[in-house]
């Protein structure tokens, strides 16, 4: 009998907002053996928009205001995949993501939010920045800040479309963030634009007033009764035919829905929004379930506003659950009124239910409370203890009576296997293995008479199959690109998870197309392998090359020369990040920052090392840049690190101050003792598809780092230089 259940079914979460946050934690609390899951999401970190005035005011940090996603998922057990949705095909059940096969689901949940109208006035896309999706928005606001805003020694002129409460919040907490600027700098000139004759349309008479007061108290024009008919660069035409001019204008009027909603065939509503039932269901297709801004209840039409969503997510994952397991559903009947918390910018907030209305510090502090309060749920996650006994999807119990064959009887299934290389080879028809190949594939031989070959193989690091089959093929063929050479073939050696045969297929294009999208790049050819099911997804690969230089020229590990310099293409840390991250203590920012480390090839690197005259390389994988960097040393060779010089992931140091390891960090620290500090240990810390170390004459140093900078490498550093071994002395020595 199998310990854990074999995955038997899909389920994609599409969105991080607030009623999918709210459903993983309560799925992850009660598990459905047999079921995966998986959040797709543009970004690592989904905001709070209950926080965003506060946010933009200066009141909360980042981390206060925003929900981590990748750690979240990591605490759930959930597949994360951070990409955005652009199709849905419900006939053959995918979700297209940019660049990528498209993700093949079984259950589909979607709370992806709306975005403001910005084509219902000519000019507002090219010219506004729209509040919506909340985390473009506020990147876009950062970007500003240095130099467009908080830098301004200018009349500033700030313009807000629209007159809701979002609008209404955003403008004063504009308004506070701004007037804190140096004494010296003119107060800004905001204005709102309101086409209705009042602000906060659907609030009551007191609370308008009390907002309007704060505007009017905090230096905001207010412009009512006249919509804004056209935004050319710098300036907004009104329909009363006068004008307005702009610096920066925010747009944060109409609520519309993503349009590929629309495309799909789904029955949408005003603004394109889905139409679901009480059940929460689509009303066309029982498998796609909504919640949030972009499901309208046909028979209980609310407005849009962060509060439904949060109300409607117990019954969403009741019902996700209740569908699975065959059981009735539940009906969600949304609330008509809700208490509204208003931020007036300052610490103060007014609240309105109903007739009445409030407002003062003490209904921010209120206000405050409730945020944090809600926020707390993802980042005081509790420990999921195991249980027993619990539900299991119907399909799943049969897959647990036997237990699974060793040998051949382990492979995957030869017609999911078919089924994945006959999809692969309509997008990589040149670099996937031919159908009906030999057992054995046969390569020409090239006309050097040199052939390199290596390999490699990870354990599943990340949780997106896509993403992970990218990093193990740049991380197998870094080895030839250490050795100057060029990959010409490949094999793989790929072990999936126990699962039906369904979800093996699924897995396994993922994963090859993640790889075949690296070797296309560089003109490998993937031309067989093995598959093998086991108990957690691994992926490698053996690879096979030639000399990248004409005149047949290697890179040798041991080359280096007295004076050498020696120059890291890419930034240490990946080893403490993703332990953090199993550990729940990593960013999802810096893990984003990582993985597009790992995901950048060192083929280019290889080429320049060469063309500049490399005296020695290796790139540093698992025995960390002071293991690799020993291996290069010459017998009587010794080295010097410049400590400070080295190029480190953002968080790293961080990571390794708080004495998060990974599991080899110890093995590599044991053959030196060189100091106690983050900066001293990150020297041992394993990388995955790590950069080149190079060595290379001082003179030419300066030039091959240039060209490395140019190329790409950002991180690119001189990190030390080849240095006589006196008698006694350590081989490396840290300055």
């Amino acid at each position: 009998m199998l310990t854990a259940t074999p995955l038997q079914r899909d389920l994609l979460l599409v969105g991080g907002g607030h009623a999918h946050a709210l459903v993983l934690r309560m799925l992850a609390m009660q598990p459905l053996a047999g079921l995966r899951i998986t959040l797709v999401s543009p970004s690592s970190h989904t905001p709070y928009s209950g926080m965003l005035p506060g946010l933009i005011a200066g009141h909360y940090s980042f981390e206060d205001a925003h929900i981590d996603l990748a750690r979240l998922c990591q605490w759930a057990g959930v597949r994360f995949i951070e990409a955005e949705a652009v199709a849905l095909n419900t006939v053959t059940r995918q979700l297209s993501l940019p660049g990528r096969p498209p993700l093949v689901y079984d259950l589909l949940s979607l709370d992806i939010g709306s975005e403001p109208d910005l084509d219902s006035v000519p000019g507002a896309r090219e010219h506004a920045i729209p509040v919506k999706p909340v985390a473009e928005f506020w990147a876009r606001w950062q970007a500003l800040e240095p130099t467009g805003l908080q830098a301004a020694d200018a009349l500033l002129r700030i313009a807000v479309v629209g007159g809701g409460a979002g609008s209404v919040e955003l403008a004063l907490a504009m308004a506070y963030q701004l007037n804190l600027r140096s004494p010296s700098v003119p107060a800004p000139v905001i204005s709102l634009f309101c086409g209705a004759a009042h602000i906060l349309p659907g609030y009551n008479r007191r609370a308008r007033a009390i907002a309007l007061q704060a505007l009017v108290d905090a230096g905001i024009h207010v412009h009512c009764g006249n919509r804004v008919s056209r935004v050319a660069a710098g300036r907004l035409a009104l329909n009363n035919g006068s004008e307005a001019q702009f610096d920066h204008l925010f747009w944060c009027t109409g609520a519309v829905a993503a349009p590929w909603i629309g495309a799909s065939g789904l029955t949408t509503v005003d603004g394109g929004f889905l139409a679901v039932r009480d059940t929460l269901q689509s009303v066309d297709d029982p498998a796609i379930f909504a919640a949030g801004d972009i499901a309208t209840q046909v028979q209980h039409p609310r407005p849009k506003a962060g509060v439904y969503a949060v109300r409607q997510a117990p019954v969403l994952a009741a019902n996700l659950r209740n569908i699975l397991l065959q059981r009735p559903l539940q009906a969600h009947t949304p609330q008509r009124g809700f208490l509204s918390l208003l931020s007036l910018g300052d610490q103060r907030a007014v609240a309105e239910r109903g007739p009445l209305a409030a407002s003062g510090a003490w209904v921010w502090r209120w206000k405050d409370r409730i945020d944090r309060g809600f926020m707390s749920r993802f980042t005081e996650l509790p420990e999921i203890m195991a249980q027993a006994a619990g539900d299991a999807l119907p399909e799943a119990q049969a897959a647990t009576l036997q237990a699974p064959c060793g040998g051949c009887g382990a492979k995957v299934g030869g017609d999911s296997l078919a089924a994945a290389l006959a999809e692969l080879r309509e997008s990589y028809p040149l670099h996937s293995p031919a159908e009906g190949a030999d057992d054995a594939a046969v390569l020409a031989a090239p006309a050097s008479g040199i052939q390199l070959q290596s390999l490699d193989i990870l354990r599943s690091l990340v949780s997106d199959p896509w993403v992970m089959g990218r990093i193990a093929a740049n991380h197998a063929l870094s080895d030839l690109y250490a050795s100057g050479a060029r990959p010409t073939s490949a094999l793989a050696a790929v072990t999936l998870p126990f699962s039906a045969a369904q979800i093996q297929q699924r897995d396994l294009v993922q994963l090859l197309a993640g790889a075949l999208d690296e070797f296309a790049r560089a003109d490998c050819r993937l031309v067989g392998g093995h598959s093998l099911q086991g108990p957690e997804l691994a992926l490698g690969f053996a690879v096979t090359g030639e000399p990248m230089d004409h005149a047949g020229r290697l890179l040798h590990k041991r080359g280096l020369r007295a004076g050498d310099q020696l120059i890291l293409t890419k930034a240490l840390g990946t080893g403490t990040l993703f332990a953090a991250h199993m550990q729940l203590g990593a960013d999802g920012r810096n893990l984003h920052t990582a993985i597009l480390m790992m995901l950048q090839s060192n083929f280019a690197a290889a080429r320049l090392a060469l063309a500049h005259g490399a005296t020695a390389a290796t790139d540093v994988t698992g025995f960390g840049l002071w293991g690799h960097l020993r291996e290069m040393l010459l017998p009587g060779q010794g080295a010097e690190l410049a400590l400070e010089s080295l190029p480190v992931l953002p968080g790293a140091l961080a990571q390794l101050a708080a004495g998060r390891h990974s599991s080899m960090h110890a093995a590599n620290a044991g053959v030196a003792d060189i100091g106690a500090t983050p900066r001293h240990h990150i020297v041992f810390d394993p990388q995955t598809s790590g950069g080149l170390l190079l060595g290379v004459a001082a003179a030419a140093a300066p030039g091959l780092l240039a060209a490395l900078q140019e190329a790409g490498y950002a991180a690119a550093a001189v990190i030390g230089h080849v240095a006589a071994l006196s008698p006694g002395q350590e081989p490396i020595r840290c300055v």
